[in-house]
């Protein structure tokens, strides 16, 4: 043909043969890149189905040797008393392990909360019992987030790129659980990259309420709540970056504590990228009551952790702090100004705060306004993180529960620029952060701060000081939202985010329930402006009557066991006022 062609006529249709080349090479290796990563995902699944399998016939063969009052009962033991049995020998570990494992398989059929079960949980019956020492944790079976490393098994962070390369060691955290006796038995599920508080990947699916199923479990913690919720677990360990662990805890009726970061090791945890400055990360426990968060931190506080991780300071647990009686100095405020909550958590806040009073503790209260000025300069620290990685780190396909604020950091500069002059304050200072327009390398490093954390931290606790207070009482965010809200209410995060930028202990303990009344007030709550963030808030939690109702309780740094005196305190006055 070409001999038909002069060169000007031989020159477009050589481009062109080129360009539709290209552009069937793109959608063929599209497809292929898609294809690959399906074959992944059915085979995470496979993995996954065959360890239920597995685990299903253990609990099949122990159902004939044990009956169902048995397990009914060790189920409904409170931790502190299960490990008393295990440690006098009234109980067996075996028959506490299978009790769970049966109950765990229960829950995650109606939740799909556990990725993977741990078959090694059953060699592990065979170490612990050839130990000296029965550790503080003997025998107790643990849940453990996703991305907390255990060998041999995948540390996913709900992202298809980390398939198909397990773990080489336990991390360091997994180690001192099993030389305290403990038994990792399941790794629960966690949103896409971790960077969302509702609890949905494309490997594994969506995470459901064990106490509602059309709302949320939150996240990125959401498998340990609707695990422990649901009854499958009795201590799970989770992570903390926005607010992580307390809103699980707080969507799911369960106590968590957001440690300071570092008081427990970080070493041999993954995650969707390295390299956060401004908001650092922590773990920390979930359970069901405050006690048995005391257990687990002293447990893991020991010498064994100081050995193998040299960067964690070396502070054992304050039993004397934890158990004091003393009256506390307790600062306390509704609302931080920046996101209003729905009228139940402010009610939870100052029904408790008359509980403590009444008590004998003296109680301040925090003008919104000094809160609010504090979450302003924050503020940059407050997004620097959170939104970029949320964006950066999910790769090409994105989870439905992901996308409204993946599609948010997406907007370009001038469409930000546009929406700041319509939204209000709230979102358009987020819109105008200098993070948000920062050259795409400079983002990418992760070294970039609005400005020294460090500095922004002392001043918070300088006047903490002046005020002279042990401990403060603040709103958590709640209650659990209808599943697919989370990512488009990212804002509302401010009440558990201020800590984790502030690296303040903060925890939360469930007071009450959502009541009919409350319900009725939702109805003509208006929040700040009545506007759309306002109204879609309205929508993520009506219809929880019954529901949980938390607070959430904070201390200094490196004060965990204030901070779990003070959980404490509250949770023993909201018990008796339900019980009166």
């Amino acid at each position: 043909m070409r001999q038909f062609l002069s060169e000007t006529e031989l020159a477009p249709a050589a481009a062109l043969a080129l360009l539709c080349s290209s552009a069937a090479a793109v959608v063929v290796w599209k497809w292929l890149g898609k294809r690959h990563i399906q074959k992944k995902m059915e085979e995470a699944r496979r993995t996954r189905d065959e360890g239920v399998k597995k685990m299903a016939k253990a609990v099949q063969q122990f159902r004939e040797q044990v009956s169902s009052d048995k397990t009914d009962a060790i189920l409904s033991l409170p931790l502190l008393e299960l490990a008393g049995r295990l440690q006098e020998g009234s109980l067996s570990p075996r028959t506490v392990l299978y009790t769970y494992i049966q109950k765990a398989l229960e829950v995650t059929q109606q939740t799909n909360c556990v990725q993977y079960f741990i078959p090694e949980c059953e060699e592990q019956l065979q170490e612990i019992q050839q130990q000296r020492e029965k550790g503080l944790l003997y025998g107790i079976p643990v849940s453990i987030k996703d991305h907390i490393g255990h060998k041999g098994h995948l540390s996913t962070c709900g992202l298809v790129k980390f398939l198909g390369t397990p773990e080489q060691e336990d991390s360091v955290l997994v180690k001192v659980l099993k030389r305290q006796g403990a038994i990792p038995f399941a790794k629960t599920n966690v949103p896409q990259s971790l960077f969302n508080y509702d609890c949905s990947n494309l490997i594994f699916g969506q995470t459901l309420n064990p106490l509602n199923h059309q709302k949320t479990p939150g996240g990125s913690s959401g498998g340990e709540g609707a695990l422990i919720a649901g009854g499958g677990s009795l201590l799970g360990i989770g992570s903390d970056v926005g607010g992580s662990i307390r809103l699980p805890s707080s969507f799911c009726g369960l106590c968590g504590l957001k440690p300071t970061a570092q008081r427990l090791s970080l070493s041999g945890i993954n995650g969707p990228v390295d390299g956060i400055v401004s908001v650092p990360y922590a773990l920390g426990p979930m359970a069901r009551d405050v006690d048995s968060l005391a257990l687990c931190m002293k447990a893991l506080l020991c010498e064994e952790m100081f050995q193998l991780d040299p960067t964690v300071p070396p502070i054992p647990f304050n039993e004397e702090v934890y158990s004091s009686s003393a009256p506390l100095r307790i600062g306390y405020y509704d609302t931080d100004g920046y996101f209003p909550l729905p009228p139940c958590m402010r009610r939870a806040v100052h029904e408790t705060k008359e509980a403590l009073q009444a008590a004998g503790h003296q109680l301040f209260s925090q003008p919104k306004q000094e809160i609010l000025s504090f979450l302003r300069k924050g503020q940059q620290l407050l997004w620097h993180d959170l939104l970029l990685l949320s964006s950066l780190s999910t790769g090409n396909i994105v989870d439905p529960s992901l996308k409204p604020q993946v599609n948010f950091c997406r907007i370009p500069r001038l469409g930000k620029k546009i929406l700041a002059l319509i939204l209000k304050p709230l979102v358009s200072s987020c819109m105008c952060s200098p993070t948000m327009h920062m050259p795409k390398k400079l983002k990418c490093s992760w070294h970039v701060s609005p400005f020294p954390p460090q500095v922004y931290r002392s001043e918070f606790i300088t006047q903490w000081r002046e005020l002279q207070l042990d401990v403060m009482l603040c709103p958590v965010l709640g209650p659990a939202f209808t599943i697919g809200f989370p990512g488009k209410l990212l804002s509302a995060i401010s009440s558990t985010m201020l800590y984790n930028v502030l690296n303040f202990p903060a925890g939360v303990v469930p007071v009450s329930t959502v009541t009919e009344a409350d319900e009725e007030e939702l109805k003509i709550y208006r929040g700040c402006c009545d506007d759309l963030w306002d109204r879609t808030l309205k929508q993520a939690v009506e219809g929880a009557v019954g529901l949980p109702v938390a607070v959430q309780c904070v201390a200094l740094p490196w004060q965990e066991e204030m901070c779990l005196r003070f959980m404490k305190e509250v949770e023993t006055l909201s018990r008796a006022k339900r019980a009166a």
